[in-house]
């Protein structure tokens, strides 16, 4: 039975269907898949890790920052990532939302549901701890762009 997408932006939606299409062994697989299609880390925070903020939930050490483009709820989200290539399912977990959400505005950024990475169907290939981590991911990118589109909008 396929996990409910209905409230999942398109492509987030998609990814979610892709997932449950296959069986168990195969998600590992395209896991692995979003991990090599992770981009890169741009220069501009190569040379400054601080700008980034550390995901403690995950067992891989991994950084994300989310920038905004324009103000409010309709700033364009982007996505920056930085994890170890060592680390495939913490890069595989940053690879989805990166897909998934990378290009969206910070509204529909913020009406992800929480327990979109328990939809995917990959309790069976990961521990509970991984999964912790993605939505740990998800939290702090919810985070920074409630923050920052509030920022960005500044008082009324």
């Amino acid at each position: 039975m396929s996990a409910p997408t209905a409230d999942l932006p398109a492509g987030f939606a998609e990814i979610v269907d892709d997932f449950n299409a296959v069986a168990a062994p195969d998600r590992l697989q395209m896991l692995l898949e979003f991990s090599r299609n992770l981009p890169a880390l741009p220069e501009r925070y190569a040379d400054h890790p601080e700008l980034l903020e550390p995901v403690p939930e995950c067992q891989s050490p991994i950084f994300l920052i989310a920038e905004l483009e324009g103000t409010g709820d309709d700033a364009i989200v982007h996505l920056h990532f930085q994890s170890p290539r060592e680390a495939p399912t913490t890069s595989g977990f940053a690879g989805i939302l990166h897909e998934a959400l990378d290009g969206l505005t910070a509204a529909e950024v913020l009406a992800v549901p929480g327990d979109v990475s328990d939809r995917l169907g990959l309790a069976q290939a990961v521990s509970p701890l991984r999964l912790r981590g993605m939505a740990g991911m998800l939290g702090r990118i919810k985070r920074q762009v409630r923050e920052k589109s509030a920022r960005l909008t500044g008082p009324s």
